[in-house]
């Protein structure tokens, strides 16, 4: 389907238009072509979505599981028939490069895969008793409907991972998507699980803005999980609202990572997976090096090297397969990184390498010398933006990573794969990765971090823990001697 024909809400099975007042326009963020435009839903439409999705996994929660896995595997089978297209679309829409569209693509059938797994997992389990003759059964339900708040970065997988675990395990879902990003992130996914099967109602799309319908989406009392990928900001207005009426929250927020070399790193090798874990996908990712660490006996060797290989990126076109990088987001996005990079050089910091911005398009940047309490090193710079820092040894470099409010991740480049273990565990980030890049995601393994990067996991089992709940029964063999 076209950017056109996908251009629409999607609620209990059909495409309807929205009946708010104003549309969300939906541009290549290269070139500025408008592909298409979205009148927004309303907050009848969204409770239309929740209520629709409500009914429909009442019947769905009883589903046997292989109904389920069926429904999952044939929306893998869809993505991959339509993957060329697929991947047409993200360029388009996202302003990545084919490589970097092509990998989220692979990554959503992985989750598809893993998601029909789960549709067969394991429903009970026996729990020993304190008293004879008694026997405790517990039962993992579906929590019943979620709502996804979705991103603009990686919005197909971001969609993906929340939506295909959740139906798997007997839920429904209603899925807001980001205003930048709202067919590869919304309707494309409904599209896709409309042509594989699922009964109408289970997964609905509601292409709006807080603008048009406040917080309704969390504050619905139907949803019983609140999924949300975004900034910290937002994030703690979602937490907040979600809490106050018990409701459970998933929430992946800003990173921070970093990539760490130490004294004994194979520095060719370091810079590689440094260049590749800031700049793959411009910068626009949470798991994405934010800052480089560099212990200062290898900081002349590396910083060369490093900035040999960043000056040599060309930024561009993402359809030119010789472009290395293509636009960030909008233009709301370059002008905010202009800003952080010339307040940043304004404080003292140096411009290892720094190219021009053309619209959309942000050239890397390498910054140094940058002060210890400056706030850029304490935010994430969502763009191709890497901040070199040395240290002086493993204990320097500890401090200096658990000094950021950001425990997200990182990774460290050493010749001991166990002192890079060693490393890992002395830091406060939710996940680290030893001789590789700092940006790494596994459907089997659930990513996440500490502090402000957010709360709750997504993948794998963890997944599991999201979308379910525990049911406790009892069942007493024999006769109990009451009291009285």
């Amino acid at each position: 389907m076209s950017f056109h024909e996908l251009a629409h809400q999607y609620i209990d099975g059909e495409w309807l238009t929205g009946s708010g007042s104003w549309d969300i326009i939906d541009f290549n963020p290269y070139n500025g072509e408008k592909l298409c435009s979205v009148t927004v839903a309303t907050v009848d439409e969204v409770d239309r979505a929740y209520r629709a999705a409500e009914r429909a996994q009442r019947e769905w929660a009883g589903a046997h599981p292989h109904e389920r896995r069926r429904i999952l595997e044939n929306a893998e089978r869809v993505v991959a028939e339509r993957s060329d297209d697929i991947v047409e679309m993200l360029i388009d829409e996202l302003g990545g490069t084919r490589f970097r569209s092509a990998y989220e693509v692979r990554a959503v059938r992985a989750f598809l895969r893993e998601a029909a797994v789960q549709a067969m997992g394991p429903a009970a389990r026996l729990v020993p008793a304190a008293a004879d003759g008694k026997e405790n059964r517990l039962y993992r339900l579906p929590v019943g409907v979620i709502g996804v708040i979705g991103a603009y970065n990686f919005p197909f997988l971001v969609t993906v991972r929340s939506v295909a675990p959740a139906l798997a395990l007997g839920n429904a879902a209603v899925v807001k998507p980001h205003q930048n990003a709202p067919v590869a992130g919304g309707s494309l996914v409904a599209d896709i699980f409309r042509e594989a099967g699922l009964p109408a109602g289970l997964l609905n799309v509601t292409v709006t803005d807080s603008a048009e319908i406040g917080d309704t989406f969390i504050e619905h009392p139907v949803p019983k999980v609140v999924v949300f990928t975004g900034s910290e900001r937002v994030g703690r207005h979602v937490a907040a609202k979600a809490a106050r009426l018990f409701k459970r929250t998933v929430l992946e927020l800003g990173g921070d990572s970093a990539l760490v070399v130490l004294d004994d790193a194979d520095v060719d090798h370091a810079v590689r997976a440094a260049v590749h874990s800031r700049f793959l996908y411009r910068g626009q990712v949470s798991l994405a090096a934010n800052r480089i660490l560099v212990d200062r006996s290898v900081e002349r060797e590396f910083t060369g090297r490093l900035t040999t290989a960043v000056a040599a990126l060309t930024t561009g076109d993402p359809r030119d397969p010789e472009v290395s990088i293509g636009p960030v987001i909008s233009g709301f996005q370059a002008d905010a990184l202009t800003a952080l990079l010339d307040e940043a050089l304004a404080q003292g910091a140096t411009a290892l390498v720094r190219g021009d911005v053309r619209g959309n398009l942000v050239s890397p940047a390498v910054l140094t010398g940058l002060a210890e309490d400056s706030p850029l090193l304490k935010q994430e710079a969502f763009g191709p933006v890497a901040l070199l820092v040395p240290f002086d040894g493993e204990d320097d470099a500890v401090r200096i990573l658990n000094g950021s409010p950001c425990g997200l991740g990182g990774a460290v480049h050493t010749a001991d794969a166990e002192r890079g273990v060693r490393f890992a565990r002395r830091t406060a980030s939710g996940m680290f990765h030893v001789n590789e890049v700092a940006g790494q995601d596994d459907f089997l393994v659930a990513p996440g971090g500490g502090g402000t990067p957010g709360i709750g996991r997504l993948n794998g089992e963890a997944a599991v823990d999201a979308f379910t709940t525990w049911r406790w029964m009892s069942i007493q063999h024999g006769r109990t001697p009451f009291p009285f």
